[in-house]
């Protein structure tokens, strides 16, 4: 009896352990990007979600660099795609066309250049495979203080709370026209689907579950792209510190900005708090975290 307990346990384990690292394989690779600034204590990961299913080609929906530093929490930082930024070689732009001109590296390049952060991942998911992602742990509760209708985002949900499937948490995590906030409205529901995503994904059920971690693991992997030098170590940790940020251990914000709707030359853009963005991107640059708690929310 005891060594058919074993017996299970080890092809258990071997189960929960292959299950991720064959998903791993499966992920499209891109070209990775060499950066030009110099080496910087801990571990920062572009995060990104497409508006589509992952190929070229397309805009960036979601931008957050998921950093770990040597010592201290974690930081999730949200970089709003109306950005207006300098993109290298295409002049001032929002920082979601750098995508659509040169794909991932000259998103790396463009925020690299405007922050002093050197990257060293990326993980991009398109964001049509979030409805697989949300299905695969369940659904996501939200709690609404007034009715949300949106036709470009496809969306009419009801006031209170209730659980969303997948093709509702897209519209949810879409909607923007709709939305006072604009890009910060949507920005703060992709940051709340997504946390309630990782934190269905680590709840002890999803993982003893063998259909559901199969199908959470093959959700993710599906629509997944990574460039090739982001490795299992540095998605392992990318998980570990997005569950850090989305269960209160870590610190979760979005860039300072000072102005949500300046008119540009690529139109109405997000303009970054000079002064406030510089102390966030030198705290991350330098490892040295604890000072950003105060934007922790």
């Amino acid at each position: 009896m005891l060594r058919t307990i074993l017996t299970l346990l080890l092809l258990w384990l071997v189960f929960l352990i292959g299950t991720p690292v064959y998903a791993f394989s499966t992920i499209d690779v891109v070209d990775g990007h060499t950066s030009s600034l110099g080496s910087q204590r801990g571990t920062a990961v572009l995060l990104v979600g497409t508006d589509g299913d992952g190929s070229a080609g397309q805009r960036t929906d979601t931008m957050m660099l998921l950093y770990q530093p040597p010592v201290g929490k974690s930081v999730l930082l949200g970089f709003p795609r109306d950005s207006y930024v300098e993109i290298p070689g295409r002049g001032n732009n929002k920082l979601n066309a750098a995508y659509a001109f040169g794909g991932p590296t000259l998103l790396l390049e463009t925020l690299e250049h405007n922050t002093g952060i050197q990257f060293d991942g990326y993980l991009e998911i398109g964001m049509d495979g979030l409805v697989d992602l949300v299905d695969a742990v369940g659904g996501v509760d939200v709690c609404l203080d007034a009715p949300m209708q949106d036709r470009d985002a496809h969306i009419d949900l009801e006031a209170g709370c209730q659980t969303l499937d997948g093709d509702e948490a897209l519209g949810y995590v879409r909607m923007r026209k709709s939305d006072p906030q604009g890009d910060l409205g949507r920005m703060e529901r992709q940051r709340e689907v997504i946390g309630k995503i990782v934190q269905g994904a680590a709840h002890p059920m999803t993982v003893v579950n063998p259909v559901s971690w199969w199908q959470l693991n093959q959700a993710a992997a599906g629509t997944m792209v990574r460039t090739d030098d982001t490795g299992i170590p540095t998605m392992l940790g990318a998980g570990v510190g997005l569950i850090s940020s989305f269960t209160g251990a870590g610190i979760s914000m979005t860039v300072p900005v000072s102005s949500t709707n300046t008119a540009t030359s690529a139109g109405s853009s997000v303009i970054w708090d000079e002064e406030a963005s510089a102390a966030v991107f030198a705290a991350i640059a330098s490892g040295e975290t604890a000072e950003l708690e105060k934007y922790h929310r």
